[in-house]
């Protein structure tokens, strides 16, 4: 059949030698975080500048030992800041690099599939139903294209394109394919023009990201009036403001949890990056929050539980069934092959129109293949027509039409089949049904010559003659049965939903495992109302002969019964659904620009098992969220407590400035690095879903929290009150530190276990604990043991003895209340 396009394209050196002139083909982009970037927004937290401005009133008293230090401790902080930003950063943009678009263009004489940004001027590019047009360019050949404008036009009316039009960046097409000669790319584009308006704009917080946010701002502006009034309280009992300044600045320190939006930075971000290298690419990082929550997924059964392998298996003609093998098919089958042929795209990506053309090519002999014929035009698939019909000029002048879909369509166009050579319509349906019953994709094949040189608004109108069915198979993924009962295992519902025939899908959800439940067709749920549909949704499994657009009252069906929705999707009308849907996954693979683009999730394999693991590691990030905050606010009770109790007891402070920056250096790593890089817990796919309404901490769970932490204060504060009796001032203070060191190290493995036995929890790999436990020992060591840092941090030499029984007393500060609460 007749092409419109000759021209091989440009050549890979050509494409180079204009790259590098011309630049890729990129928007303006935000501004990434640099190092300095890092540095100046570290410099400006509430943390830093307190421990600045403790550092400059040393120096300023002349006390140049404890003045370094602090400094030397803020250059440890920024440096610590900029390893885990840098490894978020880091990690942000690889995903960027993953979500750039891709583009089908011509490159000395074949077609590839490249990144969006290696356009270049001159490159021809063909785009189809659903790609987002990656570059300005002059349409050459088109199909029944139309485009979505609106984002450069703000008109929501699609528009018409024929072989003289401009197609532009970031438009999307609706309908057809054509190929297209780009004329401009990047910021020269038409799209470059408002990239500008488009760098302002900033993605609001998560509801994760507020909570955590009021948590920490109520324990600033509690910590900064417990601050005041401290310092009130030391200056005006005891005379000293010095003391009584280092001392407020402390407890302000010590209860600022500054942490919670490095955690919330951090764990999105390094959850993301470590599923797209399970091929699962998140577009939207809130859409972490939810996926450990989704408590229905609702999957297309094409591509997604079956392998999206099309191959025409079998033909019906003539009233009999013929198996495709590699003999030759019986030369009346011909026809058949032929108007299949004549009704599938040639280049077009879709699944089924390829497989059809391999049977041509291998079947047809070449003056079957009818090269002189040319395309006139098409009518493309859509919801209220499951048909697929292409009209071609044939070499006499006159007009045949060739039709193949879903059969109920094509063959209620068929008014005229008595005497057809492939079998009556009645015959046929009856045909499909059966087979279809063996898990079969049917679809019916007709044709019609045209009356005149020209062609009716609808299909409908052409009186088309059955010309026989085409059977196809695409294989279930052999891993479908086990993630279906995986997913039966952690509480998920999994509704199968397709396009095809009720009875191919009841064959593909015994296949896969699916319950046994009745099916709702398309037909059904149009007849249905909103609280008849919601009455239905409870026994719903298989939802079959549905449209894109149907999927958008499934979602919001499931979601009024109070589930947390996930649904595939990868064509142009799944956007809605997709955008509906808690977590919308779109197919990386085979899916459209326009559902990538509406989506939270993409699939790089296109694998039902990718959702599933994606939903395990959404259950794993959630935990150690949780045990990373939990650590966090359970660590600063006993901290802001040894900043005041000393005070209020007539203790001398056991804390200054360069001990609570000791602690957060502990601290940092280990709520971020350290959780983070936990393992999914046992038995965390065997579990039901949480409620992903409830708030990340009831205010039970928070008091539990803070009990958690009132054990290391009453075993620091008893331990600094024994060695105040019974060492000299400096060697109690060691003391009672190295108490409430042992109890931040032993708060992290605590915290870790979350309920589950804590030493089941140390046969769990996690390299970066031990890595923290050896630095923060090492380091504790060296302030005991050097004589200079020792005397910065106010310290005596400890005796081997006195040092284990402050490690036991930390120890068991954080261990009996654990154990009481898990009791309770």
């Amino acid at each position: 059949m007749a092409t419109d396009t000759t021209a091989d394209g440009l050549s890979a050196a050509e494409a180079a030698h204009r790259i590098a002139t011309d630049g890729p083909n990129t928007l303006a982009e935000t501004e990434r975080r640099t190092w300095r970037r890092i540095v100046a927004d570290s410099a400006r937290e509430p943390m830093f500048l307190l421990l600045v401005g403790a550092a400059l009133l040393y120096l300023a008293l002349g006390q140049l030992d404890e003045g370094l230090l602090l400094c030397l401790m803020v250059g440890v902080s920024l440096g610590l800041a900029l390893y885990q930003e840098g490894k978020t950063e880091r990690a942000l943009a690889a995903l960027r690099d993953l979500a750039s678009p891709r583009a089908h263009v011509l490159r000395d004489g074949c077609w590839h599939v490249i990144d969006s940004t290696g356009i270049v001027a001159g490159d021809l590019v063909a785009v189809n139903e659903g790609d987002r047009v990656p570059a300005d360019a002059h349409v050459l050949s088109s199909a029944g294209l139309q485009a979505d404008e609106s984002l450069l036009t703000g008109e929501s009316m699609p528009v018409d394109k024929d072989a003289t039009a401009m197609l532009f960046a970031g438009s999307l097409v609706l309908q057809g394919h054509a190929i297209a000669r780009v004329v401009a790319t990047g910021a020269r584009s038409e799209l470059g023009r408002i990239a500008a308006s488009l760098q302002s704009l900033r993605p609001a917080p998560s509801p994760l990201q507020r909570q955590s946010a009021a948590l920490a701002r109520a324990f600033a502006v509690l910590g900064m009036a417990c601050s005041i009034v401290l310092v009130l309280a030391y200056g005006l009992i005891r005379g000293d403001w010095l003391q009584a300044t280092l001392a407020g600045i402390a407890l302000a320190m010590s209860m600022l949890p500054e942490e919670l939006a490095i955690v919330m930075t951090v764990f999105p971000a390094i959850g993301a990056w470590r599923l797209s290298r399970q091929q699962v690419l998140v577009r939207r990082l809130p859409a972490i929050e939810t996926l450990g929550a989704i408590s229905v997924l609702c999957v297309d059964k094409t591509g997604t539980l079956t392998a999206n392998r099309m191959d025409v298996v079998a033909l019906y003609a003539h009233g009999a069934r013929h198996p495709v093998t590699a003999q030759p098919m019986p030369a009346d089958l011909a026809p058949l092959i032929e108007t299949a042929v004549l009704a599938s795209t040639a280049t077009g990506p879709d699944p089924i129109d390829r497989a059809v053309q391999r049977l041509g090519a291998a079947c047809l002999a070449p003056a079957q293949c009818h090269a002189a014929w040319s395309l006139v035009h098409e009518y493309g698939v859509s919801a209220q027509q499951r048909a697929l019909v292409q009209v071609w000029r044939r070499a006499d002048g006159t007009l045949l039409a060739a039709a193949k879909g879903a059969p109920e369509t094509v063959l209620g166009w068929c008014n005229h089949d008595d005497n057809a050579a492939g079998g009556t319509s009645a015959g046929l349906l009856a045909a499909a049904s059966s087979m279809a019953q063996d898990g079969l994709r049917m679809l019916a094949v007709a044709q019609a010559v045209l009356p005149g040189p020209s062609w009716p608004d609808r299909p409908a109108d052409i009186p088309f003659t059955p010309s026989g069915l085409l059977a196809l198979a695409d294989p279930l993924r052999p891993e479908i049965p086990a993630c279906v009962a995986r997913c039966a295992g952690a509480g998920i519902r999994v509704v199968m939903i397709t396009g095809d025939h009720p009875d191919t899908a009841r064959a593909i959800a015994r296949q896969a495992g699916l319950a046994d439940t009745p099916v709702l067709t398309g037909a059904a749920l149009d007849a249905l109302g909103d609280a008849a549909l919601d009455a239905r949704m409870g026994e719903v499994g298989i939802c079959a002969r549905i449209t894109p657009t149907q999927k958008l009252r499934l979602v919001q069906a499931f979601a009024r019964g109070g589930a947390t929705v996930a649904m595939t999707g990868d064509g142009v009308n799944d956007a809605p659904a997709l955008k509906a849907a808690h977590v919308g996954i779109a197919m990386g693979g085979r899916g459209t620009d326009v559902a990538r683009e509406a989506a939270a999730l993409v699939l790089l394999d296109d694998r039902f098992a990718s959702i599933v693991d994606a939903i395990g590691a959404g259950r794993r990030i959630h935990d150690n969220l949780r045990k990373s905050i939990r650590y966090v606010i359970s660590m600063h009770a006993p901290i802001a407590g040894m900043a005041i109790l000393p005070i209020l007891a007539g203790w001398p402070p056991l804390l200054y400035p360069m001990h609570i920056v000791f602690m957060e250096l502990i601290i940092d790593p280990a709520c971020t690095l350290v959780f983070e890089n936990e393992p999914a817990a046992p038995g965390a796919m065997q579990r039901a879903p949480r409620d992903a309404q409830a708030p990340l901490f009831s205010p039970g769970a928070l008091a539990r929290t803070l009990a958690m932490g009132l054990g290391p204060l009453l075993a620091v504060a008893l331990a600094y009150g024994w060695a105040l009796g019974a060492l000299a001032p400096a060697q109690a203070r060691a003391f009672g530190f190295t108490t409430l060191v042992f109890a931040n190290l032993s708060l992290i493995l605590v915290n870790r276990a979350a309920g589950a036995s804590l030493f089941g929890s140390l046969r769990q790999p996690n390299r970066i604990l031990w890595l923290v436990v050896a630095a923060a020992l090492g380091l504790l060591a060296l302030t005991l043991y050097v004589p200079w840092l020792a005397a910065v941090f106010q310290f005596a030499v400890l005796a081997p003895a006195l040092v284990a029984g402050a490690g036991s007393a930390g120890l068991a500060g954080a261990l009996l209340p654990a154990l009481l609460l898990r009791r309770r």
